[in-house]
């Protein structure tokens, strides 16, 4: 497993997130980049499509327990879809400061992966058979993992819960 926080200025976040996946026998790549302004603009910085970056959103259920939504760049998450898989009919994205108390990171480094709650994994089903690139628990730095191994170490329910931008 190949990590950029053993030169100290990660942080904690990225310590959580990289002893998981080693908890997990996940291989990530963690690569440092410059801030980036868009998730085309991240792309573009490391050199892949929008659709290879995959956003880690945290939902809400009205009984006030979350999920995470692993969405395509190129995509949005759909309500209609996640809604009739989780069998609810109430599902909300939360405001930043409740999605990191519900993960211990911060909005733009949220991933599953070390998240101070394991809470269940939804990944649209168009992330799999592929490299992707995710938050990695710190401003400035994504990682790079093979989509199929992740949704198996998450024990991921994979499911059409996206629909295109």
């Amino acid at each position: 497993m190949a990590g950029a926080a053993a030169n100290g200025t990660a942080g904690v976040g990225q310590e959580r997130f990289l002893a998981d996946a080693a908890a997990r026998g996940l291989h990530v790549e963690v690569v440092e980049r410059p801030a980036a302004r868009s998730l085309e603009e991240a792309a573009g910085i490391l050199g892949i499509s929008p659709a290879d970056v995959v956003k880690s959103l945290v939902v809400k259920h009205k009984d006030g327990t979350f999920l995470f939504a692993l969405i395509p760049g190129d995509r949005q998450i759909s309500w209609p879809k996640l809604r009739t898989l989780v069998g609810v009919n109430k599902l909300s994205l939360p405001p930043p400061e409740v999605a990191r108390e519900a993960t211990g990171y911060e909005r733009g480094t949220i991933t599953p992966l070390g998240s101070s709650n394991p809470w269940p994994v939804y990944a649209d089903a168009t992330i799999t058979g592929r490299r992707i690139s995710m938050g990695a628990g710190a401003h400035g730095y994504s990682a790079f993992v093979d989509a199929d191994a992740l949704t198996a170490a998450l024990d991921a329910v994979v499911a059409d819960i996206s629909d295109p931008n």
